[in-house]
């Protein structure tokens, strides 16, 4: 029991240090300040504080897809919930499409033509 509680306390002490660096920090991306490329990842912590404040557009704009993934991956939890009582595991062929689709994306959000997948403020 005491080993639950210290694992729970160690838990809450790493939020609370992620909460506060993602309030008091600007956190850059490294690979976009190393090669200039927007990675599929980039805008992740703006949207997340734009989520928090209440801006979905916003949050949306900083990176579509991780919205998206993140709206798709509410919508199976309450379904499977709703239908099997408990989360289905999701299948392999899925989780390779997600994985293809995230290196498309980040390859795509760097072509001029598409600029519009990169983190912008609106």
């Amino acid at each position: 029991m005491r080993k639950k509680i210290k694992e729970y306390l160690i838990l809450i002490i790493i939020w609370i240090f992620f909460f506060f660096l993602l309030f008091t920090q600007e956190l850059k991306c490294v690979w976009h300040e190393v090669t200039g490329f927007y990675c599929p990842g980039c805008g992740i912590t703006r949207m997340a504080l734009s989520l928090m404040s209440g801006e979905i557009y916003q949050a949306f704009r900083y990176n579509p897809l991780l919205f998206l993934l993140i709206v798709c991956g509410i919508i199976y939890v309450v379904y499977s919930l709703i239908r099997y009582r408990k989360i289905k595991k999701i299948d392999n062929k899925i989780v390779i499409m997600i994985v293809v689709i995230t290196i498309l994306y980040g390859i795509l959000r760097n072509i001029p033509n598409f600029d519009f997948l990169a983190p912008t403020a609106v």
